[in-house]
């Protein structure tokens, strides 16, 4: 559970006690970089993908328990960095490469609709083919059991698994949400360039990452903001739906960590002062 300048994490050990680990959220960039549009959504992505790689390590230690062999830094950097480099050749390299001989048949907005599709079709199909393994849907009901209590806190609810259970495991401000809007930013960003060579079409969905990142950030950020209006559930609408591939329904177990976690934060926060402009003003997310 990240906050406004503390986040908390939470984990079963194999012996079913709950351990925690509170921390800084930490300065990425200088603070000033979160003032300015575009940018400071490169900036948070940053630092969420960071803080992911923590929580991932810290949480797969104390799942292991004492006696075996824990995760180190450098082998969670490594597998980082391998799995950023797929993600920039499968996800916006590859449907490029794909769909360029499109271009002899097609108008060029046509064929950066196609390429856009594709890109479509490989993230709900890696999304729905994880889904269906153990380890992913485990992962996916304490997604959802993190939503939960949110939403529970969010309606001024006890935070206890029979109140948390009946809500929705999908929340607007997922990073789900993320994913669909670069999609959807990227078709437009790439239809703009038009028509370039091969090499250069390739490049271009790569370099241009960081922008479309900080745009769709940006809608993300104005939906949010005015999520009281009709139009504003046209753009966290389509989130909330794809949060079906990455949320599942969680046990009472799963809750208990989430609400841990939760309680965690919101003391840590309350006993502690901000640092000076932090430019973070979020709720809480998960």
């Amino acid at each position: 559970m990240r906050g406004r300048w503390l986040t908390a994490m939470a984990a079963r050990r194999p012996d079913g006690e709950i351990v925690v680990k509170v921390e800084e959220n930490g300065a990425w960039a200088a603070p000033r970089l979160r003032k300015i549009p575009i940018l400071r959504g490169v900036v948070v992505l940053g630092e969420s993908m960071v803080k992911g790689l923590t929580a991932l390590q810290w949480s797969a230690n104390v799942s292991l328990g004492e006696g075996e062999e824990q995760l180190t830094s450098k082998q969670m950097a490594v597998m980082f960095a391998m799995s950023l480099g797929i993600v920039l050749v499968v996800f916006f390299a590859s449907p490029a490469l794909l769909t360029g001989w499109l271009s002899a048949f097609l108008p060029s907005f046509a064929v950066h609709v196609v390429e856009g599709a594709v890109r479509a079709g490989i993230l709900l199909g890696y999304l729905a083919l994880i889904g269906r393994t153990e380890d992913a849907r485990r992962l996916f009901a304490y997604h959802g059991a993190e939503h939960k209590t949110i939403h529970a806190f969010e309606h001024d609810l006890p935070l206890d698994a029979a109140h948390i259970q009946p809500f929705s495991c999908a929340h607007p401000r997922c990073g789900t949400s993320f994913l669909l809007a670069v999609l959807v930013v990227s078709t437009l960003v790439f239809a703009f360039i038009g028509d370039v060579a091969l090499e250069w079409r390739v490049l271009s969905r790569i370099g241009l990452v960081p922008l479309i990142a900080g745009v769709s950030y940006e809608i993300l950020r104005f939906g949010a903001v005015h999520d009281d209006q009709a139009w504003a559930k046209v753009i966290t609408g389509p989130g909330l739906w794809l949060q079906r591939l990455t949320t599942r329904e969680p046990d009472d177990a799963q809750v208990e960590v989430a609400v841990t976690a939760f309680q965690a934060l919101r003391t840590a926060e309350a006993a502690s002062t901000p640092p000076p402009d932090t430019g973070v003003t979020a709720e809480i997310n998960a």
